[in-house]
């Protein structure tokens, strides 16, 4: 462990500003200008899951420029491969000579209709078969990932199938990545209502759209969608996964304590201190091998690390730097 120099200016010191900001449309703005300036190419990949399950992927490469490397993004829940900090990573790695590959989970995006099962934070193996798919396609060039938020924790349980999957990952870059759900889930509750309200209004908004193309899910109706986050992740545990309680489904995606100890991969992490939805104090008993480093910044919120107006970020800079450096 070892502390970050992420040093914001003192107005973008709190951290539900830098939480908010992180989300806002100043961001989403400045990360769609910044990849359209690049003059990257872009094309739609369509992925093999296993199973049958198709994930939709963008891939993104400078014309002329031969890559070094290829890198394969994950974003948070109920983000996308357009959220600001995917694009504005993508240009990060652009710019390091890397071709980029922003992954959508099932039911993120504009994916509703490409698998009838819904979306939960268990579905790893998809994501591995994915991440083998891309590793195929671009078998010439090393391949390294990253992700934020939910997405830092798969790519952290990515690594770690990885060997056993015959995926050829070099290196992972994780920011803000959930530890204990349970955790999270209380942090979510307890905290500035803000969160939990953005949250629900997302999950439901992205339900109604499974359900509208899906009507087979009769079981998600109006009142379902009216219940509280925890009630609501209760429905789904029940309903939609084979796991015998909440807090079963919770420990089948948690990278809490010794959870990571077999990683082979290694591993970067970035963390702040002041995160309002992933508490610091989940970070006092991890146990990470010696090819896992985590770095904490003192400020930075959920995925901010905002460093100005323009809505430029820390993390998306440090994603880029470490992942360069892995591949040389």
């Amino acid at each position: 462990m070892s502390a970050c120099n992420y040093q914001p200016p003192r107005w973008l010191r709190n951290p539900h500003l830098q939480s908010m900001l992180a989300s806002s449309r100043v961001r989403l703005r400045r990360g769609k200008q910044l990849l359209a300036g690049t003059g990257a190419l872009t094309q739609e990949l369509m992925l093999d899951g296993g199973d049958g399950v198709r994930l939709q992927a963008w891939h993104s490469r400078l014309p002329g420029m031969p890559p070094k490397a290829l890198a394969l993004l994950l974003h948070g829940w109920e983000g996308s491969a357009e959220s600001s900090y995917m694009r504005m990573t993508a240009v990060r790695l652009l710019e390091q000579g890397f071709d980029v590959v922003r992954l959508n989970f099932r039911d993120h995006g504009n994916t509703h209709h490409l698998n009838p099962g819904i979306f939960h934070s268990c579905r790893i193996d998809e994501v591995v078969n994915a991440a083998g798919d891309v590793a195929q396609r671009f078998a010439d060039l090393p391949m390294v990932a990253a992700g934020y938020s939910l997405g830092g924790n798969f790519v952290l349980r990515l690594a770690l199938h990885a060997p056993a999957a015959g995926v050829p990952l070099r290196h992972v870059a994780s920011v803000c990545p959930v530890l204990d759900p349970g955790i999270t889930m209380d942090s979510i509750e307890r905290g500035p209502v803000m969160y939990d309200w953005y949250f629900r209004r997302k999950w439901t908004g992205s339900l109604r759209r499974k359900r509208a193309l899906f009507p087979e899910l009769a079981d998600c109706d109006d009142s379902v969608l009216k219940l509280d986050i925890r009630a609501l992740t209760g429905w789904l545990v029940d309903r939609h996964t084979d796991f015998g309680s909440l807090q079963e489904y919770f420990d089948g995606y948690s990278i809490a304590g010794s959870k990571l100890a077999g990683l082979q991969v290694p591993a970067d992490i970035l963390m702040a201190a002041d995160d309002p939805v992933i508490p610091f104090t989940t970070f006092d008993h991890w146990q990470l091998p010696a090819d896992a480093h985590l770095e904490i910044a003192r400020w930075g919120g959920h995925c901010g690390f905002i460093e100005n107006l323009r809505g430029d970020g820390f993390s998306e800079r440090w994603v880029a730097q470490h992942l360069a450096a892995a591949v040389g």
